[in-house]
Order: C-alpha cells, then sequence, then structure tokens
C-alpha cells in the first residue's frame, strides 16, 4: 500500500469518527448519513441524532475536563466539573512594566517558585540632560553626542557654534 493510499485512508477514518462522534451527518428519523453502509432509522438513530439528546447540547460543560463523548456515553447528563482554579499569574498580581523579563519568563519564575519574583525596574537617571539645562541651538554635534559627555563626565560640554 504506497503512502498516499495510507494518509487517504487514516484521513477518511478520521473524518468518518469526528463525524460519528459529533452526530454530523444523520437526520432525525432518516438513515444515518454518510457515504453508504448506514444502518438505517430506527429509534437509536432517531435519538443519537435529535437536537436534545446529547448532555452536551442541553447542559453547558464549558471548561470540563471530560471529552464530550464521555459526558454524552453517560445514561444520564452528569454535572459539569470546573477545572481547578489556577494560582493567578504573577504579571495579573503586580505591575511589571519597564521589567526588561518577559512576561514569559516573570510567571515561569512564579510556577516554579511558588511566589512572584521581585519587579526589576531599569534604573534611573535623575540627572537632566545637557540639552534640556543648555541652548544647543546650532552647535553642530548631535543631542546624544553632548549628553554622552555630560554624563561621562559630570559636567554639560560648552555650546560649540558651528
Amino acid at each position: 500500500m504506497t503512502r498516499g493510499t495510507r494518509i487517504k485512508l487514516l484521513t477518511g477514518g478520521a473524518m468518518m469518527l469526528g463525524l460519528l462522534m459529533t452526530g454530523c451527518g444523520a437526520a432525525p428519523g432518516g438513515p444515518a448519513g454518510g457515504s453508504g453502509g448506514g444502518t438505517g432509522g430506527g429509534p437509536q438513530a432517531a435519538a443519537q441524532s435529535a437536537p436534545t439528546s446529547r448532555c452536551t447540547d442541553r447542559i453547558d460543560y464549558t471548561g470540563d475536563p471530560r471529552s464530550n463523548a464521555e459526558i454524552n456515553s453517560s445514561p444520564t447528563c452528569p454535572p459539569p466539573q470546573k477545572p481547578a482554579r489556577e494560582k493567578p499569574r504573577c504579571t495579573d498580581q503586580k505591575d511589571y512594566a519597564g521589567d526588561p523579563r518577559s512576561n514569559a519568563e516573570i510567571n515561569s519564575i512564579g510556577a516554579t517558585t511558588g511566589t512572584c519574583p521581585p519587579v526589576h525596574k531599569p534604573a534611573t537617571d535623575d540627572t537632566p540632560r545637557c540639552t534640556d539645562q543648555i541652548d544647543y541651538a546650532g552647535d553642530p554635534r548631535s543631542n546624544a553626542e553632548i549628553n554622552s559627555i555630560g554624563a561621562t563626565t559630570g559636567t554639560c560640554p560648552p555650546a560649540r557654534k558651528g
């Protein structure tokens, strides 16, 4: 059997399984749909395809960890199970604005250690820039160069006229 044939068979089988599990392809009171080989109507086929026959059609199971097939296979509709609430993420508990780490990294640290890491804020320089203190209009140097000189030496360079 060639690879292409196997893929087609697997794809077709998966599609049929999906249709059967969701109840698609069967009309109420009619034969089970699909590409032939159906068993015809009957009370069981009608009950399976009726819009209100499945528990998942009647009750909201959003978030339930069980599969729809498991829920619908029960003789009576089981009560919905809600997943256990996870501890809130660190980025939902603290303001990490300005922290150089990604949200994923911060939340991963919190999940691993059980406590949220401290916020890393970038160092702030309260010293005003030279270009905010002195008028450098006409100076041929860029603002970045002038401010760099001021940050390195601790004093602002005198303005040059171009």
